[in-house]
C-alpha cells in the first residue's frame, strides 16, 4: 500500500505541516517562552496577546508558535510572507481587520513571515493598525530586529528570541514523526544513526522532518515492509555534506574567533577557509558581514580608509545579490581586509576617551567652544575668543578643544602603516610645539 497516495486530507501536506501542534504541551522546544510561568504561555492563558517579534534561526518553530497562539486564543488569523506579499496584500488585510474590529470588536492576529524583508514604507504601514489595536502583529525574522525592524514598530512589540532546537528537541520531533503522524506511523521505519540525521538537519526542525519524509518516500522496504534509513540514504536524500558547525554553541564561537583573528593577523587564506566553513555550516551571511564591518574599523581603521567602505558595501550587497553568489563578494572583502595594513589606534582612542568620561563625568565645554545663539549667552562670553580654523594658514590654529581637566590628552595615536602614517605626520606637524598638546611627548 502506498500510503503517500492515500486520500487522507493530512497526506496532502508536508510532514512538518501535519505535525504542527494544537496543544501547547505538544509544542517542541522554546521552554523559556512557553513553559509554565513563561511569558508567551502566560499571555495565552490570560487570553491577552501583545504584538511580538519572534527572532530565531530557521526551523525553530516561529510559524508554528504563531499558529498555535492564534488557535488557542481563538482569534482570526491572517498570514503574509514578506517575500511574496506586496502593499496591496497588506492593505487588504489591514482593511479587513479594521472592519472586523468595528463591527465585532474582535482583533486579528497578523503573522508576517520574514518581516525583515519588508522595507521601511511597508513596515510603516503597519503602525496605525497596531496602535489602534485592530491587529496583533506577530513578525518572524531570522535577522536581528534591531537592524531590520523599524524602531517605532519595535517599540510597540515585544521581541522574543527563539533558541536553536536542542538535540533532545530534535529527537522528540523524530519520535513524533514516527509514532504520531497518520502516514509515517504505518511504516516500520528504523534509523540506526539518529545523530547523523540530526546533523544533516543543521538544527532546522522543518528541514529535519521534510528530509525524513523524503527519505522514506525514496526508500524501498524489505520483504517484511521494514524501511531502514542508513547514513548513505540520508546523505543522498539531503544532498549535503556534514559540516561540524553548531551555530549557537562552542563551535560557532570558535570558528568566528578564528576568522576574525586570521584577518587581524593578515592571513587571507585562513580567513577564506574559516568563512567557507561557516557558510557550509549554514551560518547567516549577514552575521559574517557584520563582523567584517566591525573588524574594518577596529583592526584596520585609518591605516586603510577604504576598508570600512568595502565592508559596509559587502554587507549591503548581500541584500541585493543574495546567496550563493554573495559568497564571491564576501570572499573578496575578507581577502582585502586580511591583506590590508592594520591599526587599532581609533579603537584604542575611543576606548580611552570613554574611560575618561567615566572617570570625569562633570567636565564642561570651555566657554570659547560654546554656541551663543542669544544675547544673554553672548554677554556670558559664550563663544568669545573662538578662533575659526579656516581663517588661518593650513586651516589650523593652536586651540584647546578639550575640557580643562582633559587638556593635553592624546587619545588617538596613529601608527606607521598605510594611510595612517600620513595622518600621523600631519598631526605631528600641526601640533608640534603646541601649548595645548605635543605629539613629540608620550601622553
Amino acid at each position: 500500500m502506498d500510503l503517500f497516495d492515500s486520500a487522507q486530507k493530512s497526506g496532502n501536506s508536508p510532514l512538518a505541516e501535519r505535525l504542527r501542534p494544537e496543544k501547547i504541551e505538544d509544542y517542541v522546544g522554546q521552554k523559556h517562552l512557553i513553559g509554565k510561568g513563561r511569558p508567551i504561555r502566560i499571555m495565552i492563558e490570560k487570553n491577552d496577546i501583545s504584538s511580538m517579534i519572534l527572532w530565531g534561526p530557521p526551523g525553530t518553530g516561529k510559524t508554528t508558535l504563531a499558529l498555535l497562539i492564534s488557535h488557542l486564543v481563538n482569534l482570526d488569523f491572517r498570514q503574509l510572507s514578506a517575500v511574496s506579499s506586496g502593499v496591496k496584500d497588506v492593505r487588504a488585510v489591514l482593511d479587513e481587520a479594521a472592519h472586523r474590529m468595528k463591527y465585532s470588536g474582535k482583533k486579528t492576529i497578523l503573522f508576517i513571515d520574514e518581516i525583515h524583508r519588508f522595507n521601511k514604507a511597508q513596515q510603516d504601514s503597519l503602525l496605525h493598525s497596531v496602535e489602534k489595536g485592530n491587529i496583533i502583529l506577530i513578525g518572524a525574522t531570522t535577522e536581528n530586529p534591531s537592524f531590520e525592524v523599524i524602531s517605532p514598530l519595535l517599540s510597540r512589540s515585544r521581541v522574543y528570541v527563539l533558541e536553536e532546537l536542542s538535540k533532545n528537541d530534535l529527537l522528540q520531533m523524530i519520535d513524533n514523526a514516527l509514532t504520531k503522524d497518520e502516514i509515517l506511523k504505518e511504516y516500520k521505519i528504523e534509523i540506526p544513526d539518529r545523530d547523523f540525521l540530526i546533523s544533516l538537519s543543521g538544527g532546522d526542525g522543518r528541514r529535519l522532518l521534510n528530509g525524513l519524509e523524503l527519505a522514506v518516500k525514496l526508500t524501498d522496504g524489505d520483504d517484511e515492509g521494514k524501511i531502514v534509513l542508513t547514513n548513505e540514504i540520508l546523505k543522498e536524500t539531503y544532498q549535503t555534506n556534514y559540516v561540524k558547525y553548531d551555530k549557537n554553541a562552542e563551535e560557532h564561537y570558535n570558528i568566528i574567533s578564528a576568522f576574525i583573528k586570521s584577518m587581524r593577523g593578515s592571513d587571507p587564506d585562513a580567513a577564506l577557509y574559516w568563512m567557507a566553513k561557516m557558510l557550509k555550516g549554514g551560518e547567516d551571511p549577514k552575521f559574517i558581514c557584520r563582523r567584517m564591518v566591525i573588524l574594518a574599523s577596529e583592526d584596520i581603521g585609518n591605516a586603510d580608509t577604504n576598508a570600512l567602505t568595502m565592508a559596509v558595501n559587502c554587507f549591503n550587497a548581500i541584500d541585493v545579490i543574495g546567496m550563493p553568489e554573495g559568497r564571491i563578494i564576501m570572499g573578496q572583502t575578507a581577502a582585502y581586509l586580511a591583506s590590508a595594513p592594520k591599526s587599532n589606534a581609533a579603537y584604542m582612542g575611543i576606548s580611552a576617551a570613554m574611560q575618561d568620561v567615566d572617570n570625569f563625568p562633570d567636565t564642561h565645554v570651555p566657554l570659547h567652544l560654546r554656541n551663543a545663539p542669544t544675547k544673554l549667552m553672548k554677554e556670558l562670553n559664550y563663544g568669545k575668543e573662538y578662533n575659526y580654523a579656516h581663517s588661518f594658514d593650513n586651516h589650523f590654529i593652536d586651540e584647546n578643544y578639550l575640557p580643562e581637566e582633559m587638556k593635553g590628552k592624546i587619545y588617538y595615536k596613529p601608527g606607521e602603516l598605510g594611510d595612517e602614517k600620513k595622518i600621523k605626520d600631519r598631526l605631528e606637524t600641526l601640533w608640534k610645539n603646541s601649548k595645548n598638546k605635543n605629539y613629540d611627548k608620550e601622553d
